[in-house]
């Protein structure tokens, strides 16, 4: 269900890539905590990687957000869905390809970086078109684009994003871009972003380590993308995914670790042991029955989590509905200091 560490997953991977808007930052403002919690990270010799499907910031954009959080960054330390689709380019064309743009600055300057030729949809001797989110893209470019893809044309998709988050509320993504072409063309794109597996590789490739670990707060996305990327992952809740979101995760959406934030990535991890149909841990019990999750005991919050998916996630791989978790509420976040 859940795995275990041997000692602090700060210590037991030598890469933290960490996905940004609700597990660093939410919105306008840094999760609580997030600035201190990483800085003793680093402490512990653990590198830091801020991995985002945002292909329209450059990293220097991206690490002076960071910086003005109270967060250490520096554009190194930043891998964008971007990058990864300039990477998948670029391995496959070579650099000096000449590649049809509908984006914004920070997909530009991702394929200036690796010598790519950004043109227009006009370009005849053009070998690709990629694609990401721009709001100031034209529609007849996109049109344009679109019956070359369909005529053959090579297509990379920085990422399939539906929704992001803007000042005014949620709105359209990527992602729709996405789907239309897709339709239209009947051709599926190659996807750099989360949930595939380029934006990781690459962050592996520039940041380096041995022994990765991907941090997220979305299941579809950043474990999702960790599972596909042959990954253990750790899932905070301080973003989008709440008990309803968990206890439904299916398999290839489940993390191996669950904390409540980013102070997880200094604990020891144990996982839940079963004993007569009920998960146990750090003095919680958790069980299904009748179709519904109850929990009794005591303890620490990230225990009541862990008890909560492994007794959810059981019940649901033997065939029954995802359990009922009405009246089911989940102890305060935890005060204290965590334990090293």
């Amino acid at each position: 269900m859940l795995g275990e560490s041997h000692g602090a997953l700060c210590s037991d991977h030598d890469l933290a890539m960490l996905d940004l808007d609700g597990v660093v930052y939410i919105g306008p403002d840094a999760v609580p905590g997030a600035a201190e919690h990483l800085d003793a990270v680093r402490a512990e010799g653990m590198r830091l990687a801020f991995i985002t499907n945002n292909a329209a910031r450059p990293p220097e954009a991206v690490a002076e957000h960071l910086r003005s959080l109270g967060v250490d960054a520096a554009p190194g330390d930043v891998v964008t869905s971007a990058q990864a689709a300039a990477r998948v380019l670029v391995d496959r064309l070579g650099a000096g390809a000449r590649v049809i743009l509908l984006g914004a600055a920070g997909l530009a300057e991702a394929l200036a970086a690796e010598g790519l030729v950004a043109t227009g949809v006009s370009d005849d001797d053009a070998q690709a078109v990629v694609t990401g989110y721009g709001p100031d893209v034209l529609w007849r470019d996109i049109m344009r684009a679109a019956v070359r893809v369909r005529e053959g044309l090579w297509w990379v998709a920085s990422n399939s994003d539906y929704t992001i988050p803007t000042p005014y509320g949620v709105a359209p993504g990527h992602g729709v871009l996405v789907e239309t072409l897709r339709r239209f063309t009947g051709v599926e794109p190659v996807v750099a972003g989360k949930p595939q597996r380029p934006l990781l590789d690459e962050t592996v490739r520039r940041v380096g380590g041995e022994r990765p670990l991907m941090v997220g707060d979305r299941l579809d996305t950043d474990i999702e993308g960790a599972r596909n990327a042959g990954l253990p992952s750790l899932l905070v809740l301080t973003g989008v995914t709440g008990l309803a979101e968990l206890v439904a995760a299916r398999p290839q959406e489940r993390p191996t670790y669950v904390a409540a934030d980013l102070g997880g990535l200094l604990q020891t991890h144990r996982a839940p042991r079963e004993a007569g149909g009920a998960w146990e841990l750090g003095g919680w019990s958790a069980r299904v029955g009748d179709g519904s999750l109850s929990v009794t005991g005591d303890g620490g919050p990230d225990d009541w989590w862990r008890v909560v998916a492994c007794a959810a996630w059981a019940a649901t791989d033997l065939g029954t509905e995802v359990p009922d978790t009405a009246g089911l509420e989940p102890p305060p976040p935890a005060a204290a200091p965590r334990d090293r």
